[in-house]
């Protein structure tokens, strides 16, 4: 499970695959401790400061409405081996972009709610968007309530809202009525957007058999109730996918909609008065899926990874095939540049950028830079989100080093140049656990 999110103010993409800027996995490491059970070091973690207080804005992931936009961290490195997952990580912001010291754990322990009197051990970040329409952004987490496997599981979704304070106190159990639910599947892989034009934020989530489930918000913060919600809806696929986007800007959000996971084909699912209910374009099949201005069209473009580590972009939205210079196949976008086109971020064996291109080119491997983080390991990129508020696109990437460390940096969008050639911004996910 992961958070998928990308892009600008004004630009939104996810993409899969790249070759201009390589992210290679080399340079000296931060620490020296050994694998292992060895507890990570966490002298040096940055001291915890208070998180800022917001007065609501329309930035994306802005938990504590402050205007500054905010990182979400799964899969934080844990004190020793073998150990429980710690929980959810959030850096707040700042006019000058993330702060580490500013962090906050979210852990099942403080945070969850209980499903019949039991605690879940699984908390992990899923989507995020403000579901209660005041002005703070709240995120939906996924757990591992109690179930015996006879009839429908329950809802294994909760939601944490945020305040001025950012994310504080307990999370509450998503509600999906038993009209919108289909099958016995667990209703999971909720995608956030303003599917019905209304101006508030709705929810997707997978129901079964081809269905999913329309949930009309607002969002009640003290039940988790939608506003409303029908009887589910029949889709081309089983996996609802991330960020949705306006693929053909007619004022409502789109989403992709995969047919299973793994390597499989997908369709755009367009919204309407009527919520998510129309099948778009259908893109061959893919390891990801990526949505993004990639030439400078006025509608937005998809790309398409393949299992070779190669591409296919596709203008929308009648899906008509273009081509991609040996893109890989995990795929994110922004505008680094701030030039209102999106570059394509791809990851696998490597992670390159591709610069925005012409309507009739797409991306391009023109002005290749390379980058090289902070630390050995294997690096992944986490979010591509403008951090600083300069209008244009950061690039957060994770790079691993074992079960008990990583080394987490921010690279700031830099025009011309795409991105700088050191980290604004360097820590540890060790450092939540001094929190």
């Amino acid at each position: 499970m992961r958070v998928r999110r990308g892009g600008t103010a004004g630009t939104v993409a996810a993409v899969i695959g790249g070759l201009g800027l390589l992210l290679a996995a080399c340079g000296p490491t931060a620490d020296t401790g050994t694998s292992g059970r060895t507890p990570v070091n966490i002298a040096n973690a940055p001291a915890m400061l208070p998180v800022p207080h917001g007065k609501g804005s329309e930035i994306p992931d802005d938990f504590n409405g402050d205007g500054h936009r905010d990182l979400v961290l799964n899969d934080l490195v844990k004190a020793q081996s073998h150990a429980d997952d710690a929980g959810v990580g959030i850096v707040y912001g700042s006019p000058r972009g993330l702060v580490p010291g500013a962090r906050q754990l979210l852990s099942p322990r403080k945070q969850a709610a209980r499903t019949k009197g039991q605690l879940p051990a699984v908390f992990d970040a899923e989507e995020s968007c403000d579901l209660n329409g005041d002005g703070f952004t709240d995120l939906v987490v996924s757990s591992d309530p109690p179930y015996d496997g006879q009839g429908q599981p329950p809802v294994p979704l909760q939601i944490l809202f945020g305040s001025p304070s950012g994310l504080t106190g307990r999370a509450v159990k998503l509600a999906v009525p038993a009209r919108a639910r289909f099958g016995n599947d667990w209703p999971d892989q909720p995608v956030c957007g303003d599917f019905d034009g209304d101006g508030a934020n709705d929810l997707v989530v997978h129901a079964s058999a081809g269905h999913l489930s329309y949930l009309r918000g607002p969002f009640n913060p003290r039940t988790g109730l939608p506003h409303a919600a029908g009887a589910p809806v029949p889709a081309p696929g089983e996996v609802p996918s991330g960020p949705s986007a306006d693929v053909d800007r007619d004022g409502y959000d789109d989403l992709v909609v995969r047919t299973a996971q793994g390597s499989t084909k997908s369709a755009v699912v367009l919204g309407g008065p009527k919520g998510p209910t129309r099948t778009g374009a259908v893109l061959p099949a893919g390891l990801d899926v990526a949505l993004g201005r990639f030439g400078g069209g006025k509608a937005l473009d998809a790309a398409v990874g393949g299992m070779d580590e190669t591409s296919l972009r596709y203008d929308l939205p009648t899906a008509r095939r273009g081509t991609l210079d040996s893109p890989g196949s995990l795929l994110d976008a922004g505008d680094f540049d701030g030039d209102g086109r999106d570059e394509l971020v791809s990851s696998g064996s490597r992670l390159r950028i591709f610069r925005a291109g012409t309507a009739a080119a797409g991306p391009s491997a023109s002005g290749m830079v390379t980058i090289e983080p902070p630390a050995h390991g294997t690096t992944r990129v986490l979010a591509v989100a403008d951090f600083d508020g300069d209008g244009k696109a950061d690039l957060a990437v994770r790079t691993y080093r074992g079960e008990t460390k990583d080394t987490v940096a921010v690279y700031r969008g830099a025009g011309k140049g795409l991105l700088a050639r050191k980290p604004a911004v360097v820590f540890s996910s060790s450092e939540f656990l001094a929190s």
